[in-house]
């Protein structure tokens, strides 16, 4: 169901201000190079502003799509201009919104600024599509730009081993998104959900009206799962993400981290077990296998890694192992803990790649050994660090906790043993991460990190938001609650409806 579409075409400016801000920082970068980064930033700041504007006038009960905009694009091939957002997406948009900004105002390219700012904004406008895209071929068009400002931010302002990681990363997902393409193209002819059994690209038609016979369904589902496999990146088709986040320049692992894995958990969902609920449900076991592998793999891989960023990037795949689990569990509370844990790892991950970012233009190196008493030099850095580290673990009071708390529940009605094995990467989470913070932080300073800065108030100020969002997200999560169960609970409605799903009840729920 989509709720009336409004005047003011909000979600297309959320697509079309950055877009316009990477032309006009390229063309002012070539004229007036001192405005680049105030043109990139207001561009940024903007986009941002129009993010919480969403945010602030979204119908907190309203399951169905909200802001919709819908115009014929190609009326021959059932192409349309369609977005729109509800509570699975909408803190997305909101994520991208505010992480862009603080990106292009705490980190500075060693060279070229006016190119790597373009790339930015291209990107976040990549980005802002596939996240309020309701069309498959628009969806497809946006999930591609993104490869290539993300290609080239890697590729030119990474670190010794730059071009290997951006190529890697480009050739895994340009591979993911060819079966995704023939899918996409397949799911529209046969899906036959337009007027009169016309080709319609259109989610929701298809989502609605669509019939697949029971393997057809299948091959079509494994075709759209395998492009957001290894977006996301889902074991065993994660190897690309370690060697894109350690090669990445800061501002790059931040977005890769916060935004861009988002698009692989986002696309499982709305994408994937949406439209194919009865293949979703048949594949389940393989999923969720993969999902504990991944959070097991990765919590296990982070702990042996002796490079800080790497293991940062690790964890990633542990941490989206869980949303992965809380998705194909296909219960109310473990989709509302997935889709609330691609916020908390976006923000938690987010800072921790700023952290490991600002330790490196410090010390220049991100060894784990070479790094070691920085707290008694610099106390507040440490402080902020233990906060950000923590809630990445999942203490109750922040934001990790949340999520991972309601997929845990969530998934324990139908995927029990998935869970009792998956809690095994919450241990090992504290693990890896209190102990890489006790040979970083603890311990005698060494001489070599004894000049070694305090936070500087520009730094605070650019940290300063994630850490409010990570302790009132873990304080206070019902305005997010709010916004996010009616869309989860629509959704459960819709598998219930495609394929007779019953969820289950927890014991003694409904009890006069």
């Amino acid at each position: 169901m989509e709720h009336a579409t409004v005047g003011f075409p909000i979600l297309t400016m959320l697509v079309a201000v950055p877009a316009i801000g990477a032309l006009l920082t390229a063309v002012v970068g070539r004229k007036r190079p001192e405005f680049v980064k105030l043109t990139a930033l207001l561009s940024s700041v903007l986009t941002g502003a129009l993010s919480i504007w969403l945010m602030a006038a979204f119908h907190a009960h309203d399951g169905g799509f909200q802001f919709v905009s819908k115009h014929p694009w190609i009326r021959t091939w059932g192409i349309s201009w369609h977005l729109g957002v509800d509570g699975i997406s909408l803190f997305l948009v909101v994520l991208t919104g505010v992480l862009f900004p603080l990106v292009i105002a705490g980190t500075d390219p060693h060279h070229d600024h006016r190119a790597y700012l373009a790339w930015l904004l291209l990107l976040e406008a990549g980005v802002m599509g596939s996240f309020i895209a309701l069309d498959l071929f628009l969806f497809f068009a946006f999930f591609e730009i993104v490869l290539v400002p993300m290609y080239f931010l890697i590729a030119g302002w990474g670190y010794e081993q730059r071009v290997y990681a951006a190529t890697k990363f480009f050739l895994f997902t340009m591979v993911g998104s060819a079966f995704m393409l023939v899918g996409i193209i397949t799911t529209a002819v046969l899906g036959k959900a337009g007027p009169n059994g016309s080709v319609s690209f259109d989610l929701v038609d298809l989502a609605n009206h669509a019939s697949f016979a029971a393997t057809t369904g299948r091959w079509l589902f494994f075709a759209f799962a395998v492009a957001f496999a290894v977006k996301i990146p889902l074991f065993p088709l994660h190897t690309w993400l370690p060697d894109a986040h350690t090669q990445a320049p800061t501002g790059g692992s931040v977005i890769l981290a916060g935004v861009l894995l988002k698009m692989g958990t986002y696309g499982l969902l709305r994408f994937g077990v949406y439209l194919f609920p009865e293949a979703a449900r048949w594949s389940r076991p393989l999923f969720l296998t993969l999902a504990v592998i991944g959070i097991l793999w990765g919590a296990i891989a982070a702990t042996m890694q002796s490079d800080l960023k790497r293991l940062v990037a690790y964890s990633s795949v542990a941490h989206l192992g869980f949303i992965v689990l809380g998705i194909f569990a296909i219960t109310s509370q473990s989709a509302t803990g997935a889709v609330m844990q691609n916020i908390n790892h976006g923000i938690s991950t987010g800072a921790l790649f700023v952290l490991v970012g600002m330790i490196y233009e410090r010390r220049h190196t991100r060894q784990i050994s070479e790094l070691r008493g920085i707290q008694s030099v610099a106390p507040v850095f440490a402080g902020v660090f233990t906060v950000v580290m923590l809630s990445s673990i999942g203490l109750p009071g922040l934001n990790g906790f949340v999520g991972e708390y309601l997929v845990l529940i969530g998934s324990f009605l139908t995927a029990r043993w998935w869970v009792v094995v998956a809690t095994a990467g919450v241990i090992l989470a504290a693990l890896y991460l209190l102990w890489a913070y006790q040979r970083v932080f603890h311990g005698p300073v060494d001489d070599a990190n004894r000049g070694f800065a305090e936070l500087r108030w520009r730094e605070a100020a650019v940290l300063a938001p994630f850490v409010a969002i990570v302790v009132f997200t873990g304080i206070y999560p019902k305005p997010m609650l709010d916004r996010i169960e009616p869309s989860v609970k629509q959704f459960i409605a819709h598998v219930h409806d495609a394929t007779g799903y019953v969820e289950p009840q927890p014991a003694g729920e409904g009890a006069p």
